[in-house]
């Protein structure tokens, strides 16, 4: 498990796919990934069988908050979203880096950037990496603003390079090196 101040990343169970057939079948959660149809419980299924047979590495991971504690009880901990690094490079120490906050309760109070940061930290002091780089759409400044405060630098845009409610939207390109945190 990797532990930050209000966050912890653990391992995806079979019990999570409903939650993200539901946060991926949201028209807002869906317009910051690069889902752009329905999806249904049996291919999030197909989905999951496939995720658990990549490298542990590159496993998706669910991203959990700490629920307060109630009277008599210990905190509990709620999944509200995923992240991975994807394709690792090892000779060139290189890897994308993707991130969902499905729960739309959990936006805006700095999830996102926590998660972002101590990903990175992962990356860079555990498995070694020197460079993660990311896409981003343009029509996301949430997340565009999450990745510059933790540290990403923005190296290029693809132009009108993806198709999304009737319109052309840009695709930023951002990384960080292990030099630059």
């Amino acid at each position: 498990m990797i532990i930050g101040d209000r966050i912890r990343f653990r391992g995806l169970e079979r019990a999570d796919i409903p939650s993200f057939v539901r946060w991926l079948n949201d028209p807002e959660v869906q317009a910051g990934v690069m889902q752009h149809t329905p999806i249904s419980q049996a291919s999030e299924e197909n989905w999951f069988e496939g995720m658990i047979k990549r490298p542990l590495d590159e496993q998706v991971m669910g991203i959990e908050i700490k629920q307060p504690a109630s009277e008599g009880s210990e905190a509990e901990w709620r999944l509200v979203g995923s992240l991975a690094f994807n394709e690792i490079d090892w000779r060139n120490r290189a890897a994308e880096f993707g991130i969902l906050i499905g729960d739309k309760s959990c936006w805006n109070q700095g999830y996102g950037t926590e998660a972002v940061r101590l990903m990175v930290k992962h990356g860079f002091e555990t498995l070694n990496l020197n460079r993660i780089f990311l896409q981003v759409y343009a029509s996301n400044p949430r997340a565009i603003r999450a990745y510059e405060k933790a540290g990403f630098i923005h190296e290029g845009r693809k132009r009108q390079a993806e198709f999304r409610n009737g319109r052309y939207i840009d695709v930023l390109l951002m990384s960080i090196l292990r030099d630059e945190i």
